[in-house]
């Protein structure tokens, strides 16, 4: 895992998926051994590299070693040799090459550092169907070497939120692939409406960008309406969340999206932009019904169009809110997510063999 996967000041979708494997899979009777790597990845320093090496180097023959995509996906010059004598899984949280904003030389480069590494794992595990198949097309991957082991969530009380509409929440890292300039630019848009907009998400990610959301959001005059808060984490984060009645989530890329399902645990209806495994994280209530709008990516209108439908329809606000609460019941839990995981790993386990 990377080496800051308990870093309270950088919590990410990612890291509360490793911790909670490693917690879970315990749970139901596998024996764990945890390695937390340091380094700046996926671009590590050569210390980081050569911990990464001692520790597969040391692994005995035979070992199932569940490996971050973050971590093996950019070194297949440390993970391939290795794949013959151990059976090497790896667990792509978000595609290298889709992370937004690199370079296309640079994607181009992560995107065939991947592909090379995966192709050498006996099995990939991935965190949606959509993912699935972005990989198995993306990389000529075996569809039957690919798995899915959706993130879980733990059930929370229902929100209270404010008075219904006004509070949105954002929780997502402050980086450009999750989109905040965007939504300050779709809020300023509704300005005449009475909302505002709790943004909570590390700073540290990206200090350019950071810098940059904060006076694009003085320019539009809305300091005093859209407040950026850091990271947050258990009672705090409940909190935000307790407060909310919408929540938003503007990204350009997202695997699955565990805020949306964070939110859904409690009843709160989601916008968000209908983007890689987004919509599956919304999903659906037993009745069929969507918990949430999904609006196009690529169309800049759609986001203040379906803020101004949430605040003008009192009635869509109240089928949404239904749905929510009927979603929040039917989400799967974290032992959903460590059996699926499992399973996996146990297809593979006799036979460690190459991915095709």
């Amino acid at each position: 895992m990377p080496g800051g996967v308990d870093d309270p000041a950088s919590p990410s979708g990612g890291n509360v998926y490793d911790r909670r494997m490693c917690e879970e899979l315990a749970k139901i009777g596998w024996q764990v051994h945890e390695h937390a790597v340091a380094g700046n990845w996926p671009q590590p320093a050569a210390a980081a590299r050569a911990e990464l090496a001692r520790v597969l180097a040391q692994s005995p023959d035979g070992t199932v070693i569940l490996l971050d995509g973050l971590v093996a996906c950019a070194v297949p010059d440390i993970v391939v040799p290795e794949a013959e004598r151990l059976r090497l899984a790896v667990l792509v949280h978000l595609p290298l090459g889709d992370e937004t904003g690199l370079a296309p030389s640079r994607a181009a480069a992560l995107d065939a550092l991947e592909r090379e590494t995966l192709r050498a794992a006996a099995a990939v595990v991935v965190t949606s169907e959509w993912a699935a198949r972005r990989l198995v097309a993306h990389h000529g991957l075996t569809s039957g070497r690919v798995h899915v082991a959706a993130p879980g969530v733990d059930t929370e009380p229902p929100a209270s939120g404010t008075d219904g509409a006004s509070r949105l929440l954002c929780v997502a890292s402050v980086t450009p692939r999750k989109g905040q300039y965007r939504l300050v630019k779709a809020l300023a848009a509704v300005a005449d409406l009475p909302w505002d907009c709790v943004c909570v998400g590390g700073l540290d990610h990206d200090p350019g960008y950071v810098e940059g959301l904060r006076e694009l959001i003085e320019k539009y005059g809305l300091g005093d309406r859209v407040r950026l808060v850091g990271a947050q984490a258990g009672a705090e984060l409940d909190a935000s969340y307790a407060a909310a009645d919408l929540m938003v989530l503007t990204s350009y890329a997202e695997t699955y999206g565990m805020a949306v399902t964070e939110a859904l645990a409690r009843g709160i209806p989601v916008l968000a932009t209908a983007v890689g495994g987004l919509p599956e994280a919304v999903g659906r209530a037993p009745d069929g019904s969507v918990p949430g709008m999904l609006v196009p990516s690529e169309d800049p209108a759609a986001l203040p169009a379906a803020l101004r439908r949430w605040f003008g329809d009192p009635g869509l606000r109240d089928r949404l809110k239904t749905a929510a609460r009927e979603r929040r019941t039917a989400l799967d839990g974290w032992e959903t997510t460590s059996r699926n995981l499992a399973g996996a790993l146990e297809q593979f386990i006799l036979e460690p063999g190459r991915a095709a």
